[in-house]
């Protein structure tokens, strides 16, 4: 019998279970039991929270990492390939390691249906416990008390912010979604808050939970400079580079790492250069990513798909600004969002640096997709006077933003993952080149 390629088993995964998202942890966890539940790592941390989880899951791996671990990292959702979901010792796994996962998930699951995440974690676990880690690290999909993830008692949780995003799932406050959030602590264990502006909502169910709480700005503190800047906590100090991560936020995602490593100081010793390498050695895609091309505007790509996300680089941009005086000065925001999220919300901190919007489609690359008509109106109905030009793919709408952008100008698209997975793929085909970003 011909074996499933990867595609196919994806294929197959999102059309075997009848909802897209099915938040819950009986079947999953009853799957993984049949599986034998091997332990995953001897350190396992999990990392949720609205924004910054898979920068702060670069940071703990690359301190990790520079400490001559060999750590396994699962994160979602992927940019240009599903491999990128799943990596071991700093590589991305192959796809008959996945193929090999998803075999031995449906030879267990029997009855049981799963979904596309479900088998996607499950495979993850899988292959972290035959790959002789000393560590792995769990980002969550969606909320944390009923995420897949969470089968999983993990030796220390992070929350790395509350805002709104996710409602239909999670609730329409910060409290509800706070709640949902805590639901990855352990009782006895280090939880590790990243927000200095967390609802008591969250440290409340974290005590209640039996959790050793680690919050920012009471057990440890952060200090900067233009130069550097500065972790301390009880009996550690330290002064580290800054990230090459651009956000102003990445020292408070890198912060929480720090602390993480530190709450288990006595099972897994990370050095002072440990940490600073990884502060200045962590990367991931599409957080302000920049690219260029000699002779055109620069292309810089963003995940930031709610509001918290859209406040932050609405900082970045003013503290960033084109030469509004010189022939140059415009921001060009190509834009696409998905239907659940707070349009309003997103556009409304952007729009004052924001001289034009090239809004693309996005309902063909996902039934939840907004076509880029039906996002224009959302846009306008929010913010007045914005200057909106549409087209039916994130790629034409990157298109006309690059023929009515100057040498001098900036090229932002952000939105969505699928936003930035398309610009990713843009830039390659049109010969941008990433550019570290400081």
């Amino acid at each position: 019998m011909t074996r499933r390629t990867l595609d196919e088993w994806l294929d197959y995964q999102q059309r075997v279970h009848a909802l897209g998202v099915d938040l819950g942890l009986a079947r999953v966890h009853e799957v993984w039991r049949r599986m034998g539940a091997p332990q995953i790592a001897p350190i396992v941390i999990t990392v949720g929270g609205t924004n910054g989880k898979g920068s702060t899951v670069a940071f703990l791996e690359a301190m990790l990492t520079a400490a001559g671990r060999r750590v396994g990292c699962y994160t979602s959702p992927h940019l240009l390939r599903y491999n990128e979901r799943v990596r071991v010792a700093g590589g991305e796994v192959a796809d008959a390691v996945l193929i090999d996962a998803f075999e031995r998930i449906e030879t267990s699951r029997g009855e049981i249906s799963l979904t596309y995440f479900e088998f996607g974690t499950l495979a993850a676990l899988w292959i972290f416990a035959h790959s002789g880690l000393d560590a792995a690290i769990l980002e969550v999909g969606l909320g944390g008390r009923l995420d897949a993830v969470n089968i999983i008692d993990a030796d220390a949780a992070i929350v790395t912010t509350i805002d709104l995003d996710h409602q239909d799932w999670l609730g329409n406050d910060r409290d509800s979604i706070a709640r949902e959030k805590a639901g990855i602590f352990r009782s006895g264990r280090p939880a590790i808050v990243g927000d200095v502006d967390a609802p008591v909502v969250l440290l409340q169910a974290a005590e209640q939970a039996g959790a050793n709480l680690f919050c920012a700005g009471r057990d440890y503190r952060i200090a900067a400079n233009a130069l550097d800047w500065s972790w301390q906590a009880a009996d550690l100090q330290l002064v580290l580079p800054n990230p090459l991560l651009a956000a102003p936020v990445q020292r408070a995602n890198a912060a929480a790492a720090i602390a993480t490593l530190y709450t288990l100081r006595e099972r897994i010793d990370v050095s002072a250069d440990a940490f600073a390498s990884g502060v200045r050695n962590a990367r991931v895609a599409a957080r302000l990513q920049r690219f260029g091309k000699p002779g055109v505007a620069e292309l810089v790509i963003d995940v930031a798909h709610n509001p918290q996300a859209a406040r932050v680089l609405a900082q970045w941009l003013d503290e960033h600004r084109v030469d509004a005086d010189a022939p140059r000065g415009r921001n060009l925001a190509v834009f696409g969002a998905l239907a659940d999220k707070d349009i309003a919300g997103i556009v409304a901190p952007l729009a004052p640096h924001i001289a034009r919007w090239f809004v693309g489609g996005l309902d063909a690359d996902t039934p939840r997709g907004l076509p880029a008509a039906d996002l224009a109106v959302r846009m306008t109905n929010a913010v007045a006077h914005v200057d909106i030009e549409t087209q039916p793919a994130i790629a034409r709408a990157l298109d006309a933003a690059a023929r009515a952008a100057r040498e001098s100008d900036r090229i932002l698209a952000f939105g969505s993952f699928f936003v930035a997975a398309a610009a990713l793929e843009w830039a390659r085909q049109n010969g941008f080149r990433a550019v570290d970003i400081g």
